[in-house]
């Protein structure tokens, strides 16, 4: 199994970025997939997450109206767009996909917001 995050980077203040998670070794079109992130001295936190129909998504209040996730089941991929971004949203993303009882999560990407 692997997840393999991509497009993290340095951003300034107000601008955008289009992560990717790229997933294999299972069957992703019946995972829920969702983007967790974590702060330095911040626990992780669950920024957004998608039914594995696509049918349903959820947001973190702090990045609903910024964020949006999706996902294109054929080619077994999930994407987060994060715009309006704050210095706030500066964090390694992770990706995550559960179908009880398993989970699996990715090996981050680093996303920093500044100036």
């Amino acid at each position: 199994v692997q997840l393999v995050e991509s497009g993290g980077g340095l951003v300034q203040p107000g601008g955008s970025l289009r992560l990717s998670c790229a997933a294999s070794g299972f069957t992703f079109s019946s995972y829920t997939m969702s983007w967790y992130r974590q702060a330095p001295g911040k626990e992780r936190e669950l920024v957004a997450e998608i039914t594995s129909a696509g049918g349903s998504r959820n947001y973190a209040d702090s990045v609903k109206g910024r964020f949006t996730i999706s996902r294109d089941n054929a080619m077994n991929t999930v994407y987060l767009q994060m715009n309006s971004l704050k210095p706030e949203d500066t964090a390694v993303y992770y990706c995550h996909a559960r179908r009880f009882p398993r989970m699996y999560w990715g090996q981050g990407t680093q996303v920093t917001v500044s100036s």
